[in-house]
């Protein structure tokens, strides 16, 4: 999808992080840009900031709003769609990014960890693509980003729940690219996998429902701070989104961001499978 000044953008887990970089970018790119997210009073800065930065120049004709969506209900995300068409009477590109982690050692990890960080990171992708994927194939235009991770392309320890949602995540993603190929579908796709991004997903507890209380362990204090110095020292959202919006031009799907991570440990990963060895350690750079 080459042009895309005047068209619309659906986002989800745009209030920070990844998603509000590419609202960022998808403004400044002259498209009307649908900012969703769970977190309210973030989702209402980040939508007055965009406007305010469309106000002062960073994306001439660009419209923004922001629409609070609970990604794991499907209810909330048909509203979400529903209230794009209504606003704008099309939507183009749509960016499943909303995400969430809790780690630690497997056996350790409460039910309702798992089912909180399903129901963001693998329903919310199931719903956005039953959600947005008909209304892209009816007008016959149209592309899907979803973001999975370096944590979908390898299994690094104590993150069990997240690599397994960011597994689905891909080949949900490749399923979805050949669905749409056979169906003759002109709706591109592309698949997100990044390394460490400076981002607020080591903080995700801040979006906890109230039936996933967290429940504290050592091992997963000591996993979660360590997880701050990594996305503490992570890639720039803004490069992420830049990378992004590359593929959606050039019709890419594999968005590989960290090269210098996702070689040693993927390819590692293959040796283990193809070689019928037992898994090990590749060393994070």
């Amino acid at each position: 999808m080459e042009q895309l000044r005047g068209k619309v953008a659906v986002i989800t887990g745009a209030a920070s992080g990844i998603g509000l970089a590419v609202a960022r970018q998808a403004a400044a790119e002259g498209m009307a840009v649908v900012l969703a997210d769970v977190e309210e009073r973030a989702l209402a800065a980040a939508t007055d900031d965009l406007a305010g930065r469309i106000d002062a120049g960073a994306g001439a004709g660009a419209e923004v709003e922001g629409v609070v969506t609970d990604v794991s209900d499907a209810a909330s995300m048909a509203a979400l769609r529903d209230r794009t068409l209504e606003r704008f009477g099309a939507v183009h590109l749509v960016h499943l990014n909303a995400g969430v982690n809790a780690g630690g050692p497997m056996w350790e990890v409460p039910e309702a960890d798992w089912r909180w960080i399903l129901g963001v990171n693998l329903w919310g992708v199931i719903h956005g693509i039953r959600t947005f994927v008909p209304p892209l194939i009816e007008q016959g235009e149209g592309h899907v980003v979803l973001t999975a991770s370096l944590a979908g392309l390898a299994s690094p320890p104590f993150m069990g729940p997240y690599n397994a949602t960011k597994h689905a995540v891909v080949t949900i993603s490749e399923t979805l690219l050949k669905d749409l190929a056979i169906a003759g579908a002109p709706v591109g796709v592309s698949v997100l996998c990044p390394g460490f991004v400076n981002t607020k997903i080591a903080e995700s507890d801040r979006n906890r429902p109230p039936w996933a209380p967290m429940q504290a362990s050592e091992a997963r204090t000591q996993m979660e701070q360590l997880g701050r110095q990594w996305v503490a020292t992570g890639m720039d959202p803004a490069e992420v989104a830049a990378a992004v919006f590359q593929a959606v031009r050039d019709g890419n799907f594999y968005v590989l961001t960290h090269p210098e991570m996702t070689t040693p440990m993927v390819v590692s990963r293959m040796h283990d499978i193809v070689q019928g060895r037992t898994p090990g350690f590749a060393p994070l750079p």
